[in-house]
């Protein structure tokens, strides 16, 4: 059967539901290691997280360490999409589960970092997740493109192309195990690949 967003998604989802609750702190820990230890997160000013839900990363702690020196902002939902509003207590359980600060008149422009979670990513780096597409219409509208990272509790992808080009794309995909950051494609095919960054494991 060949694989398709639909079917890749289902094989992820399931993946992160059968993932041991017991090793779920030694997870986290790693993928917060590495995001905070990483040159573009070290020298970022602004970066976009988010608030995880239960099967995403938990990077609580990597944004309270990211709160001390940098300008932390969230998703705030907002018609088909959502804006980016600055992180502060208390958050409020919103449409989907989705825990968000205060909103703001604020017009935030311009982040140096988005840290984003990912259900699955394809053969070009592009992200797979639940399926509102609501990550993708943000990034479609913002006018400076930040350096992306996905995050992942486990590896899950496909070296195929199967994502559509309005799905966004990663600079960077951390996991519990290893970076993969974007490698430039071949004279016969220009498109970008994921590959192992051994250098930072």
């Amino acid at each position: 059967m060949s694989v398709t967003k639909v079917t890749l998604r289902k094989t992820c989802l399931k993946t992160l539901q059968t993932l041991s609750r017991h090793n779920s702190a030694y997870r986290n820990a790693k993928i917060t290691a590495k995001l905070l230890k990483h040159p573009k997160i070290r020298e970022a000013e602004s970066v976009l997280a988010f608030w995880p839900l239960g099967m995403e990363p938990d990077i609580r702690s990597a944004i309270a360490a990211l709160r001390r020196n940098k300008k932390v902002y969230m998703p705030f939902m907002e018609d088909d999409s959502f804006k980016m509003v600055p992180f502060r207590l208390p958050l409020t359980q919103k449409q989907f589960g989705i825990y968000e600060p205060g909103n703001t008149n604020l017009k935030i422009k311009k982040i140096d970092v988005a840290i984003v979670p990912a259900v699955g990513v394809d053969g070009e780096g592009r992200r797979i997740g639940f399926g509102k597409g609501m990550y993708d219409r943000f990034f479609a509208r913002l006018k400076h493109r930040p350096y992306i990272i996905f995050v992942q509790s486990k590896l899950c992808n496909t070296s195929k192309y199967i994502c559509d080009e309005y799905d966004i794309k990663a600079d960077l995909l951390i996991t519990p195990d290893a970076y993969y950051a974007a490698a430039k494609g071949t004279n016969n095919d220009k498109r970008n690949t994921l590959r192992r960054w051994h250098s930072h494991t």
